[in-house]
């Protein structure tokens, strides 16, 4: 709800603009969250502040980080990649709440998404380079900054012994096993979030569809074709299904070539 830059709002003021923002009467609000209307409107005075249970409470009905109901005092950063965060990019924990500590990227549905440092840097690398930086300089950038955040520091305590990295090997071994035509050998599969690949496909009956979530993260990649000039593979896949489309530059005229249930 506040943007870098801007002056931060108090709590009583967000509260009340969210409130308001969902149609909602002091009462509504307080029946969503199980207090009184009194308690609703002293915190809109400003006489009081919502407890930590009703925060988290509050962050998980609104889909807003604790850190911006209270003002934003802090910057929040991904500790796994170190990308700043904002309330839309937030990971999320296996309950449906927001996980401050991480981007959508590196954590979703309480998984971390990366074991291997290495694989991060790859990833990251061209997207630092579309900002400026020169790809030695990227590299060595994260190589500095990386081990500095808590999951790396933590990596021991955190990381799930390879059970999501087991996970994305199955998944590629998978869809290799489908040896569509003109398609390269899949090598690695990266976490992609629902809405930047939620494209929409046109049915044999003429109806257009979309089948991802866009709040969902994925495992997926990106292939140029083997055999036709401009055009790309998609590839999608998580525990339930795998997905694999083709689509022209800029992503144009994207067509769906298998939807698969594991």
């Amino acid at each position: 709800m506040t943007n870098e830059g801007e002056n931060h709002m108090d709590t009583k003021t967000i509260l009340k603009q969210l409130r308001e923002s969902h149609h909602l009467t002091q009462d509504q609000m307080a029946e969503r969250l199980m207090v009184t209307r009194q308690a609703v409107s002293r915190w809109e005075t400003g006489e009081t502040q919502p407890n930590t249970d009703t925060l988290r409470a509050l962050s998980k009905e609104f889909n807003v980080s604790i850190n911006t109901l209270l003002g934003s005092p802090r910057q929040l950063i991904c500790q796994c990649c170190g990308m700043p965060l904002e309330d839309s990019i937030i990971g999320r924990n296996k309950d449906g709440s927001l996980n401050e500590d991480y981007c959508q990227w590196c954590y979703a549905d309480g998984t971390y998404t990366y074991s291997d440092m290495d694989d991060l840097i790859r990833v990251c690398v061209p997207n630092m380079v579309q900002q400026g930086f020169t790809e030695d300089q990227a590299r060595t950038y994260m190589k500095q900054m990386l081990p500095q955040l808590d999951y790396w520091k933590r990596y021991d305590q955190l990381s799930d012994d390879g059970q999501f990295e087991a996970l994305k090997k199955q998944l590629i071994e998978e869809i290799n096993d489908l040896h569509i035509e003109g398609m390269p050998k899949v090598e690695a599969l990266n976490a992609l979030v629902g809405k930047y690949v939620n494209l929409e496909y046109r049915l044999p009956n003429g109806t257009k569809v979309k089948f991802l979530d866009d709040q969902t993260t994925y495992l997926g990649n990106q292939l140029e074709s083997e055999i036709k000039a401009g055009l790309c593979f998609g590839v999608l896949a998580n525990m339930d299904f795998i997905l694999v489309c083709t689509y022209e530059k800029d992503v144009q005229n994207p067509e769906l070539l298998l939807y698969k249930k594991r």
